[in-house]
């Protein structure tokens, strides 16, 4: 336990530096139409899946395609940050803003980046939407509508994100690295976190 508080330190210290750059990037990967598509789908680590980094992670994909993959890590909350000192932090002072957001940690590539997994009433520009229900949109803009009551009724916040080059999560598929089961907006924003993990499993559909 010593060691996982100094970790989640860590991370904690290491978000005031990220959060300058995060939401200065607007832009994302974009979502292509596939049948064989698991964008939409959550991804559940196998318990033998032999890679720390993922171990025991339940991970909402946001695109999948013969380009490679993109998903976002939903369990693995590192603490929680005011609106205000999230916009402080990337040049933008506004007074008028509340709130309080957990913030996560959303995959070891490019934890600089930051993005808002939300419920799809909410759409702007460089939003991705992901399967009807549950979009993603990496902007400052977001933060700003939250903190004034404009944004989405159910939002994530992470830092970095979780990718795959072309076939390599096919590859890992073979392997049995993964479940997967349909994404469900109350396992995506609601249900404990600390449980998340065993719910998503008693809900897989793909089968070891």
């Amino acid at each position: 336990m010593p060691a996982r508080r100094i970790r989640i330190s860590r991370a904690l210290s290491a978000i005031s530096s990220l959060l300058a750059v995060l939401m200065i990037c607007g832009t994302a990967p974009s979502v292509h139409s596939d049948a064989s598509s698991l964008a939409g789908q959550l991804l559940i680590a196998s318990p033998t899946i032999g890679d720390p980094r993922f171990a025991h992670t339940v991970i909402l994909m946001v695109r999948h395609d013969k380009e490679g993959a993109f998903g976002i890590v939903i369990n693995r909350p590192v603490g929680e940050r005011s609106i205000a000192d999230l916009l402080e932090a990337t040049g933008k002072d506004d007074a008028d803003v509340a709130g309080i957001v957990r913030v996560f940690a959303g995959g070891p590539v490019q934890p600089e980046l930051g993005f808002v997994v939300h419920s799809a009433e909410y759409r702007r520009a460089e939003t991705i939407d992901v399967d009807g229900r549950v979009a993603m949109t990496a902007s400052r803009q977001i933060l700003l509508d939250i903190g004034h009551s404009h944004g989405p009724e159910k939002t994530l916040f992470a830092l970095g994100y979780a990718g795959w080059g072309p076939g390599q999560l096919e590859d890992e598929l073979a392997r049995n690295n993964w479940f997967t089961t349909p994404e469900q907006p109350k396992l995506v924003f609601d249900d404990d976190r600390g449980n998340l993990w065993d719910e998503a499993m008693a809900r897989r559909t793909r089968e070891l």
